[in-house]
């Protein structure tokens, strides 16, 4: 049952990238006159971004935070996310956010992998991050991404109570992802 969930959603992340993918260039054809200008970011201090990286996208994500039980402990195994323009006011996707982690566009394909390197915890709710990118491909939105914060966090947290066997659930949060690339 666990396996058919799973692949449930993998066919449904399939099927709304393959939808984001013909959508977007819709609206990158209509938006790239002008685009408006990026949201403000508020990160705590600790997650700060190193000066000579310059903010370049601003995205809401809504998803899942995956656990599976290993040694009777929920224990993260993957996100699952889909991220849309906070300027966009239909809400298209613009990325998917899944294990690695790693974000691919849904408008052009480029992707960056990258790793924690600060957590700030927050009560109730998944903590905030700031990860530097280890790899980016192809050209467009994450092309040369250096560095990634996850802020504005909630829900997403691992069940507190014990688990038995190999039990895996999904549990909803939603955070907002501010990209930065280098200035030079």
């Amino acid at each position: 049952m666990k396996h058919v969930k799973r692949i449930a959603l993998t066919t449904t992340a399939v099927a709304v990238a393959a939808a984001a993918t013909l959508l977007g260039t819709t609206a990158v054809q209509a938006s790239s006159a002008k685009p408006a200008a990026l949201p403000a970011v508020h990160a705590p201090a600790a997650l700060a971004v190193p000066d000579g990286n310059k903010l370049t996208g601003v995205y809401s994500a809504h998803g899942v935070q995956t656990y599976t039980c290993t040694d009777g402990a929920w224990k993260l195994l993957e996100p699952a996310a889909t991220l849309s323009d906070k300027r966009d006011r239909a809400h298209r996707p613009v990325a998917l956010h899944s294990r690695g982690p790693v974000w691919v566009s849904t408008v052009d394909g480029s992707a960056v992998n990258a790793s924690a390197l600060v957590t700030s915890p927050k009560e109730g709710t998944i903590p905030e991050l700031l990860l530097k990118a280890t790899a980016t491909r192809g050209a467009g939105t994450f092309e040369g991404v250096t560095y990634v914060q996850r802020l504005n966090t909630e829900g997403g947290v691992a069940p507190a109570a014990a688990c038995t066997g190999t039990d895996q659930v999904s549990v909803p949060y939603s955070a907002t992802y501010a990209f930065y690339k280098a200035t030079v």
